[in-house]
C-alpha cells in the first residue's frame, strides 16, 4: 500500500501541498483529479522524492518503507515506476534504446518480468517503430514509449501523470486498455488525469485536489453520480 499522511510540500517559500493524506491499496487503480495548478504533479514528484519540491512535513510510505529522505533512484528500486507528464524522452535515442537503458529490478513473485518483447506486445506500434528516435515519434507513440519505459523497471506501483494529455481518442483508448491490463496483473496505479471520462473508465476510487488539499475521496461510481462535486471542483 502507498500511504501518504499529512504531507505538505513547497517550492521555496511557495507552499503547494497542505496536509495531504491518501491511500492507494495494493492492486488498485486510484485516480487523482483536479484542475490545473492544484498540486497533482507536485504530489507525484513528492512521492518520487524529485527536487523540487521539498517535502516539509508528513510521511510517504510504500509497503511500510518511508520514502521521504531517499533519492529518486532509491524510490524507483523499491518498485515505483513513473510515467512523467510530458513523457520526458531522449530525442536522440531510439525506441529500443529507451527500453534498454532502464535498470531492472526482480519482478514480484509470480509476475512475469517486463521485456522489450512484452512492451511490443502491449503496444505493437512501438515494435514497428523500434528504430525510430524519440524526436521522430508521434505524440501517441511517445506516450506508449513513456509507459513501457517505466514498466521495464518491473514496478509494483506505477505513477502515471496525465498519460492521455494531448492524445487522439483512439490512442486514449489504447492507454486505457493498457492500464486495465496492468491492473489485471496486480500492478498498483496512481493515475493523475484531467480527462474525467477516461479516468472514470479505469479507476476504482478517486481523490480530488483543490489548492493543494484533498477535498473529495470516493468511488468512481459515486463521483460520476455527484453532479455538484463534478461542477464545483472539476468544472463539469
Amino acid at each position: 500500500m502507498l500511504d501518504i499522511r499529512s504531507v505538505s510540500s513547497s517550492y521555496g517559500d511557495a507552499q503547494i501541498l497542505r496536509e495531504v493524506s491518501l491511500s492507494v491499496p495494493e492492486g488498485a487503480v486510484v485516480g487523482l483529479l483536479g484542475r490545473n495548478g492544484t498540486g497533482k504533479t507536485t504530489l507525484i514528484r513528492s512521492i518520487m522524492q524529485t527536487r523540487p519540491p521539498q517535502v516539509v512535513s508528513g510521511s510517504i510510505q510504500w509497503r511500510g518503507q518511508e520514502l521521504c529522505g531517499l533519492t529518486p533512484d532509491q524510490v524507483a528500486m523499491l518498485g515505483i515506476g513513473l510515467v512523467p507528464q510530458g513523457r520526458r524522452l531522449f530525442a536522440s535515442l531510439t525506441v529500443r534504446e529507451h527500453l534498454d537503458i532502464v535498470p531492472r529490478r526482480a519482478p514480484s513473485s509470480g509476475r512475469a518480468p517486463w521485456t522489450v518483447e512484452r512492451a511490443y506486445e502491449l503496444f505493437p506500434r512501438l515494435g514497428e517503430r523500434r528504430n525510430h528516435r524519440g524526436n521522430q515519434l508521434s505524440g501517441g507513440e511517445r506516450q506508449m514509449l513513456a509507459i513501457t519505459r517505466a514498466l521495464m523497471l518491473n514496478p509494483d506501483l506505477l505513477l502515471m501523470d496525465e498519460p492521455t494529455e494531448g492524445l487522439a481518442p483512439l490512442i486514449v483508448q489504447h492507454v486505457e486498455q493498457a492500464v486495465k491490463t496492468l491492473k489485471s496483473e496486480g500492478i498498483t496505479v496512481l493515475l493523475v488525469e484531467q480527462n474525467l471520462r477516461s479516468a472514470l473508465t479505469v479507476v476504482d476510487s478517486v481523490y480530488i485536489l483543490e489548492t493543494g488539499e484533498v477535498v473529495y475521496n470516493g468511488t468512481a461510481s459515486a463521483l460520476a453520480a455527484d453532479a455538484a462535486t463534478l461542477h464545483r471542483y472539476l468544472g463539469v
